[in-house]
């Protein structure tokens, strides 16, 4: 406002904000579909969804007339080398043993961050879902046995004890919002301690004659992480390399070497490295210099201030956390639908469910899964409680314990890499893979249909967001 002529009327002065310039088409189209994307990507149930989907793919192509494609595609060799070191391997050794390891990876620090303050931090919060996980890995591999009590399908004991975590977890969403918090929190904790017991069993049970030199290799790795994080170096990549060869060490000595990602995911630090300066105070004054800053002159300042602003973000968060949120896109949306893709095209063809080792290793992982999980949670939480080791967190009941059961029969994922590990026919192979699809799928099923009961015993609403 300003005064104008003898008398000193007011007169306004009306600024206009600079229009904002009008963005492309095709940039509006892009931005658009990727917000889409973003949304549809942070849905718990989606990773299940891309999971189920690569699974079909993967059995039709099998099941279909380009099925020798299907195999010579996963058969196909890789060389890796440098000079005179060569290293072939194929695709499906790089998916299964490669890729995965950054699977076992998230595992491990999702692991890490609920012994720091999670549901494993606490032992009274943890010890009845501790106990129930117990009671659902010995129950199925009791039933599994009880159809193949001899050699070679006893080996598969294994198979139905493990939990999908992305795909229980992606089932129970589907019920909606009516389902308790405290009932998830259960099942994902079920589930970890499931994966925690799965490891175990990779380690001690599917692992061949260890060479122990191979340990000198992956302790030299471990040594090198402990150096870096004393150093104080917190660039995730800087990590790939002692992780590389904690894996060549694991891959000597005969243990399988994606437990080389269990053991990087454990150590990773759950708080962020101490600072003289906090992370966000540094954000405050760097955004204020850049916004006072004259771009055409200081260019160089500028680029510093980038890069102060670059790494007080990376320090806002715990390594654990932030490596952790970083890969779980990957590891949901490419390397477990990449690991269901090479691993789930079992050939129908190539089963005679008639054969009796191949029919009873089918009917016992199927039959484990969909009664034994349920049956083992249900009576491990009941002996927890009626003997005081344990109790009843609030919001949860026995018809809830039923539904955590249900799902926990789940075991797509784990349950087809423990079949590669246990078995050298493919004919058991096979017959293993289809025992885990279908015990698996009608698992899902009941537990959707038993989870709409539970709603309707509890006025719950079902299948609302």
């Amino acid at each position: 406002m300003r005064w104008s002529g003898r008398h000193a009327t007011p007169v306004t002065l009306v600024t206009h904000s600079p229009i904002p310039p009008r963005i492309p088409l095709g940039h509006a189209i892009s931005q658009r579909t990727l917000g889409s994307l973003e949304r549809f990507l942070k849905i718990e149930a989606a990773s299940g969804i891309v999971l189920v989907i690569a699974a079909v793919i993967a059995l039709s192509w099998a099941n279909s007339w380009l099925a020798d494609s299907y195999h010579v595609l996963w058969a196909t060799p890789v060389t890796l080398g440098i000079g005179e070191f060569v290293v072939t391997r194929t695709l499906q050794f790089i998916v299964n043993d490669g890729l995965m390891t950054v699977f076992f990876l998230v595992v491990g620090m999702e692991i890490r961050r609920e012994m720091h303050n999670g549901a494993l931090s606490d032992l009274n919060q943890a010890s009845l879902p501790i106990i129930a996980a117990l009671g659902g890995v010995a129950i199925p591999a009791v039933i599994y046995l009880a159809f193949n009590s001899g050699p070679p399908g006893a080996n598969g004991w294994a198979i139905p004890t493990a939990t999908d975590i992305a795909f229980a977890v992606g089932v129970l969403s589907l019920l909606g919002r009516g389902i308790p918090s405290n009932i998830r929190i259960f099942l994902l904790t079920l589930a970890i301690i499931d994966d925690i017991v799965a490891v175990l069993i990779i380690a001690f049970f599917y692992s061949g004659g260890l060479e122990w030199s191979g340990f000198l290799v992956a302790g030299f790795g471990i040594l090198l992480i402990f150096a870096f994080q004393w150093l104080g170096i917190g660039i995730a990549h800087a990590y790939v390399l002692p992780g590389a060869i904690i894996w060549l060490g694991l891959l000597v000595t005969g243990a399988h070497p994606t437990l080389a990602g269990v053991v990087l995911g454990l150590m990773t630090p759950v708080v962020s490295r101490p600072a003289r300066t906090r992370p966000v105070d540094v954000l405050v004054a760097t955004s204020n210099d850049l916004a006072n800053a004259d771009g055409a002159q200081d260019i160089e300042g500028q680029a510093a201030s980038l890069r102060k602003l670059r790494d007080a973000q990376r320090e806002l968060l715990p390594p654990v956390v932030r490596v952790q949120t970083a890969l779980h896109p990957w590891v949901a949306f490419v390397i477990m639908p990449l690991f269901a893709l090479a691993n789930a095209g079992v050939s129908l063809g190539g089963v005679d469910l008639t054969v009796s080792q191949q029919q009873t290793t089918a009917a016992g992982v199927a039959v484990a899964l969909v009664l034994g999980k349920p049956v083992g949670v249900l009576l491990a939480s009941w002996l927890a409680v009626s003997l005081g080791l344990s109790r009843m967190p609030p919001g949860v009941t026995w018809s809830a314990l039923l539904l955590v059961g249900l799902l926990a029969g789940i075991g797509f994922t784990m349950s087809i890499f423990i079949t590669m590990l246990a078995f050298d026919s493919e004919a058991l192979q096979a017959a293993a893979k289809i025992g885990v699809l279908a015990g698996s799928l009608i698992a899902a099923v009941v537990g959707l249909l038993w989870g709409a009961v539970y709603l309707r015993m509890t006025d719950r609403p079902f299948l609302r967001t």
